[in-house]
């Protein structure tokens, strides 16, 4: 009785994963770029909106997350380590570029969308997507439409942001330290270890899509759009300012300006081999300003009247859906 009930919970998860190396997989071969990451997410995504138990279990995305910082610490060096206290002022730019990325989003979903106050703020916070979530379920806030949102925002950054930089030039090859190795073993097991965890991490994402209809999706469709075209331009501007300004590959500055989930950002990295420390600090960075600003302003938000007892349905951006 267990054995089979443990079987029948596994098909989900072993179905979600094979979609998502099916995805991968094709977009690999058609040479889109950071077709791991990119592939696997848009598959899941597909399949769950299609109605197919799309699930990957926590202990499994735990493993996931914690590759990707072997996966980073594999390509430090110290010189790339010592490069880090030339980038103050990239570093500055972006604190700036995030809080007018918040602003800028939450008051589009606010004023065009009718969202109320909370729920605008964690629609529009470029990352932390854990912490956005556990807030918004315990302040009453519209959890589905800003899970929605997010992910979206998500999925968009990273179909979008290797297609750009290819089609202006600026992609470049696959992991170039992993080329350097000197052993083909570890070479192959570093490609390996990319590979898996690239495919799992857009299964992580793509599954978010589970359990939401195409109704309830298409009626978020243009606050998600939306919001990620005002993020998108505010990263693009701050990107090409510091880009003008400092020595840096265009590549990376986009990359690191990217208002995208910081595990995913660093594997996007990884895959398109630009610069994990620079792109690995400015993300760190916009993670903490991101984190306090959300916290703070949250409660603030939420403690000036708390939300009513949530009901089934309600209008878009104005209440929240039980899940």
């Amino acid at each position: 009785m267990h054995e089979s009930r443990g079987k029948f919970e596994r098909l989900p998860v072993a179905e979600t994963l094979l979609v998502a190396a099916a995805g991968a997989g094709l977009l690999e071969l058609i040479g889109f770029p950071g077709a791991l990451v990119a592939g696997s997410m848009l598959a899941v995504a597909v399949a769950a909106l299609a109605g197919r138990p799309m699930r990957v279990p926590l202990p499994l995305a735990r493993v996931c997350f914690v590759m990707v910082g072997m996966l980073l610490g594999t390509v430090v060096t110290p010189q790339t380590l010592r490069g880090i206290a030339t980038w103050p002022l990239s570093v500055a730019l972006l604190m700036v570029a995030v809080m007018t990325m918040l602003a800028g989003t939450a008051g589009y979903l606010r004023w065009v969308h009718g969202w109320q106050p909370l729920s605008a703020l964690l629609g529009a916070s470029p990352g932390s997507m854990a912490q956005v979530m556990a807030l918004a379920a315990e302040l009453g806030a519209d959890l589905r439409g800003i899970a929605i949102v997010q992910v979206m925002r998500v999925l968009l950054i990273v179909l979008g942001v290797p297609a750009g930089l290819a089609a202006f030039g600026l992609a470049v090859t696959p992991v170039a330290p992993l080329r350097a190795a000197g052993a083909g073993s570890f070479t192959q097991l570093a490609i390996l270890a990319i590979a898996s965890t690239g495919v799992t991490l857009g299964a992580v994402a793509g599954a978010r899509f589970a359990n939401t209809g195409l109704r309830m999706l298409l009626s978020y469709l243009g606050a998600a759009l939306g919001s990620f075209a005002v993020a998108g331009l505010v990263a693009a501007a701050f990107a090409l300012l510091v880009a003008a300004l400092l020595p840096l590959r265009i590549a990376d500055v986009i990359v690191a300006f990217a208002p995208g989930a910081q595990d995913t950002m660093m594997v996007l990295a990884l895959t398109l081999s630009l610069d994990p420390i620079y792109v690995g600090a400015h993300h760190l960075v916009r993670f903490l300003v991101v984190s306090l600003a959300i916290a703070v302003a949250a409660r603030r938000f939420g403690g000036r009247k708390r939300a009513p007892a949530r009901r089934r349905w309600q209008r878009p951006g104005r209440g929240a859906f039980d899940d």
